[in-house]
């Protein structure tokens, strides 16, 4: 599901990408939001926080604000800059080294105790930013997992278009890109609510969830392209 790009990319991949990455999205959402008062999978919501310190003259919060955003912004940016040097190179796994950075962040954070809750705001949203911009690589802009704002606008823009689409390839087509949209939605749902329950009693220790989450993924996705290859060799080998 990760390493496929453009016309590659099948409905089922585009479902279990959104759906594993919407799901740990919901769990670093409550945790940022439970352990620090912070979002940590967005940026739009500071805007309004930011325009109200600065209202206020709390000149201090407005900086930490600003590096809130800078630090979503800086993760997406070292993501896509990783993704383009590596795929030079190694484009089967462009999409490994930002994972594995989420996946180090996620467990760093989970690990410490007595952590200053700006600096875990910033790694959260580091880690949000980079899993965004990976996510959007690799569908081509086709999915965002933390964007919910643009999501539900598409889906209601999608949900009208079914009162005009009559062909049955366009109505299949529409029909794939509601459901995927959906997906991530209650996805990033349930995660929050599994963080949400899970947070009394594990802290912080609860993003080792969204860290096995990506490592069982990680592994799968690998499972499979040997498989592949496996078996394609196999099919060469017995044809000649």
């Amino acid at each position: 599901m990760f390493r496929h790009k453009g016309r590659k990319r099948t409905f089922s991949h585009n479902f279990r990408l959104a759906s594993t990455l919407s799901f740990v999205a919901g769990i670093v959402n409550i945790v940022g939001v439970l352990s620090v008062s912070t979002l940590t999978t967005n940026v739009t919501g500071h805007f309004a926080f930011l325009a109200e310190e600065v209202s206020l003259k709390n000149y201090l919060e407005a900086i930490h604000i600003i590096l809130y955003v800078l630090f979503f912004l800086f993760g997406a940016f070292i993501c896509n800059l990783l993704v383009e040097i590596i795929s030079r190179k190694r484009p089967r796994i462009s999409h490994a080294l930002p994972m594995f950075i989420e996946i180090l962040i996620l467990t760093i954070i989970g690990l410490s105790t007595g952590l200053n809750p700006i600096y875990i705001a910033y790694g959260l949203l580091f880690a949000m930013g980079l899993q965004n911009a990976l996510v959007t690589n690799i569908s081509q802009s086709v999915i965002r997992t933390t964007h919910l704002t643009g999501l539900f606008t598409d889906l209601g823009i999608n949900l009208s278009q079914l009162f005009f689409t009559k062909k049955k390839i366009e109505l299949k087509r529409l029909t794939r890109i509601i459901l995927l949209k959906i997906s991530i939605i209650l996805f990033f749902f349930f995660g929050g609510v599994l963080g949400g329950l899970l947070f009394v009693p594990f802290q912080l220790k609860v993003l080792f969830f969204a860290v096995g989450l990506l490592v069982v993924a990680l592994f799968l996705d690998n499972v499979v392209v040997y498989y592949n290859l496996t078996k394609r060799k196999i099919m060469t080998s017995k044809s000649s």
